[in-house]
């Protein structure tokens, strides 16, 4: 950095934040969201639309909704209304109320309840089951029962290609999906068709996602409305271990850093490594996510450390030992034969007979001599 880099960088004036009582400085054009991030710990809003590597995302869901008490110390006067922590920039002087404000707390009920009218409830057999961000924010957000008392709008399951399939009916219409295929791959073949109710994610006259990089669309959606088509119904999250690792990846654009959800020395998915708030840190193409699913593939890191409060964590996966096989110990040492030839092994039986060969079942008279 040069000279003139470095004072004009001391020139910047940072702004004071107070979020929930606690100061934070922060450069100025910073959202309240990315403020509160710098904080960490339930300071945060949730967001389920507003992803830091997408250009242009935020503003759809409302979860992120706070409270300006006061606007700046040069204008104290605070916001009229909740506004949307992603899209709204700081002010020096500003103060946030997020988990303090009884406001916020029932506007995001009401939110949460709004995102969960037509919300299936089949987390049971949901491939997002157990890393599902709608899952936690209606835990520590939502309401016990819905109020809803329509018919709620179905849409039919459809193939996005070969790896992708889409469920429209769990869709949230967070529009995670359709920066990501726009930003991130050379063709957009999906988005927005419809308005209002009849909004749904879908492709033009049944184009299929076909793109180097296009299964990050996956990876991105906070909801189980895109799923692998390679790992969907074969396992559950909590049952598999994510592993850290890598490879040489042939194409130039991507990093080669995965997380490899693997049972035993099986892979059942490959997915993109993501930070605490479940944004990806790189996206990785198609060959690694869905062409490489043998372990030998990969140059494997380690256990991928999980946050105490994910239903993944209950593996116990890290810093374990393996059991000492004692069979080699009975057998003084020596390795069990478990595939041998049973008419050369056993004593009882005839080598001159193929047991295989014999009509019907077998009797005392084929062994007579």
């Amino acid at each position: 950095m040069s000279t003139k880099d470095i004072k004009m960088a001391e020139e910047i004036k940072l702004f004071k934040v107070k979020i929930d009582n606690i100061s934070v400085e922060v450069e100025p054009g910073t959202t309240i969201l990315n403020a509160a991030r710098k904080i960490g710990g339930e300071v945060v809003p949730p967001a389920m639309c507003y992803y830091s590597k997408l250009q242009g995302s935020g503003g759809k869901c409302r979860t992120c909704l706070v409270k300006v008490s006061k606007g700046s110390d040069a204008d104290p006067r605070p916001m009229p209304k909740l506004v949307a922590s992603c899209r709204t920039t700081v002010m020096d002087g500003m103060e946030v109320a997020n988990i303090t404000s009884p406001e916020v707390l029932d506007a995001r009920k009401g939110v949460v309840e709004f995102l969960l009218l037509n919300h299936p409830l089949d987390c049971p057999v949901c491939d997002q089951a157990g890393e599902c961000h709608l899952q936690d924010l209606s835990y520590e957000h939502g309401a016990d029962a819905t109020r809803y008392e329509f018919k709620r709008r179905t849409f039919d399951k459809v193939d996005l290609g070969d790896h992708i399939k889409l469920h429209m009916t769990r869709c949230i219409l967070c529009y995670r999906c359709v920066y990501t295929a726009d930003q991130l791959t050379e063709k957009r073949e999906h988005g927005i068709l419809g308005r209002g109710d009849a909004s749904e994610i879908s492709t033009y006259i049944s184009q299929s996602l076909d793109n180097d990089f296009i299964g990050n669309v996956i990876d991105v959606c906070p909801v189980g409305a895109l799923t692998d088509q390679t790992f969907r119904f074969k396992n559950r999250v909590w049952f598999l271990k994510p592993v850290d690792a890598h490879r040489n990846c042939e194409n130039p654009k991507c990093c080669g850093k995965t997380v490899l959800w693997m049972r035993g020395d099986e892979v059942f998915r490959v997915t993109a490594r993501k930070d605490k708030y479940g944004e990806v840190e790189d996206f990785i193409c198609d060959t690694c996510r869905f062409d490489k699913k043998d372990a030998k593939d990969w140059i494997i890191e380690g256990p991928r450390k999980i946050e105490r409060n994910s239903v993944i964590s209950q593996g116990h996966y890290v810093n374990t030992v393996k059991p000492k096989d004692p069979l080699v110990e009975v057998l003084d040492g020596r390795q069990p034969r478990l595939l041998f030839d049973i008419h050369s092994e056993s004593k009882v039986n005839r080598p001159d007979i193929d047991l295989s060969k014999i009509n019907g079942p077998a009797h005392s008279d084929d062994f007579k001599k």
